[in-house]
């Protein structure tokens, strides 16, 4: 068993309140995700004084903490007190943290603005952001490792992260996107549904999983869940990039269709790619049902990910 670093008093005393099992509304769950993870990352950064560790502490502020809130109440749902769910948690935003502070890069997207606040490498440079991007991505893999479960489960959710974020997952989806700008045809909805499913669904849908892999459960509703939660946050993602105000959004808007890349509204229209995104939300909502009201949560959370405005 790895050390039980939360039983250590100093971290026990730097985290917020982690209660076991109690159900909270959306809005508090995700800034109490947001508070215990930020402090996790803290504590793991602590003593680090440098350019690339305050980059580091830069890049995971001011999100949205959707993904740690999904490994958090997805623990709590199989009865695992989220205190021992923290690291996958913390883990999860240091790598969802390094796929934008790379995906911002001059290389890839060009982007100044990330949360409303000056992307990393115009920030600091273009050598600092990869680096910070680089040691969250090793963060993350030190973090769930650190999850408290058996050693099986522990395993599993490091190989299944590992999958998530590679190239069968997002560096996959990220590179398939990049290749998309130059194609000589634009991709049909069949090539962007997979392109998303790499690029944004597949942390999504690890976070959903969290708990029924720290448990050894059954994933198949949770599965259901967070594929069909993830292909909505990116539908609701292209509406924002369509119809969003960059000052409320928080970064640049109307790029893809400036760079004329398909989207899931280039495709289906505005009122389509909502219509989707609403039945997806429908979707990840009936697969829950197992669960009964004691999934309420999750269910606000995939109807947040649609009326977002940022």
């Amino acid at each position: 068993m790895v050390v039980n670093q939360l039983a250590q008093p100093r971290l026990m005393a730097e985290l917020p309140r982690i209660t076991a099992l109690d159900r909270r509304p959306l809005s508090d769950a995700l800034a109490h995700a947001g508070q215990v993870t930020q402090a996790r990352i803290g504590f793991a950064l602590s003593g680090l004084d440098s350019p690339v560790a305050a980059a580091m502490h830069y890049a995971v502020a001011g999100g949205k903490s959707l993904r740690a809130f999904l490994a958090l109440e997805s623990a709590r749902l199989h009865d695992i007190n989220p205190a021992a769910a923290v690291g996958a948690a913390a883990a999860i935003e240091c790598l969802h943290a390094y796929s934008l502070v790379h995906d911002d890069l001059p290389c890839m997207d060009d982007d100044d603005l990330r949360r409303g606040q000056p992307t990393v490498h115009r920030k600091w440079d273009e050598a600092t952001a990869v680096l910070a991007g680089d040691a969250l991505q090793a963060l993350a893999f030190e973090l769930v490792c650190q999850a408290e479960c058996s050693a099986r489960a522990r395993l599993n959710l490091a190989m299944t992260l590992a999958n998530a974020s590679g190239v069968r997952g997002m560096v996959g989806g990220q590179a398939a996107d990049i290749a998309a700008e130059t194609a000589n045809a634009p991709l049909g909805l069949d090539d962007i549904i997979a392109l998303q499913a790499g690029k944004t669904g597949a942390l999504i849908s690890w976070s959903a999983l969290v708990g029924a892999r720290m448990a050894e459960a059954e994933r198949g509703p949770l599965s259901i869940y967070g594929q069909a939660l993830g292909l909505a946050f990116q539908i609701a993602d292209d509406v924002l990039d369509e119809t969003g105000d960059a000052t409320v959004v928080g970064k640049a808007v109307g790029k893809d269709a400036a760079a004329g890349k398909a989207t899931f509204v280039s495709l289906l229209g505005l009122d389509g790619a909502k219509s989707r995104a609403g039945d997806l939300v429908q979707e990840a909502c009936d697969a829950l049902s197992v669960y009964g009201g004691n999934a309420d949560t999750l269910k606000d959370a995939a109807r947040f990910v649609i009326a977002r405005t940022h």
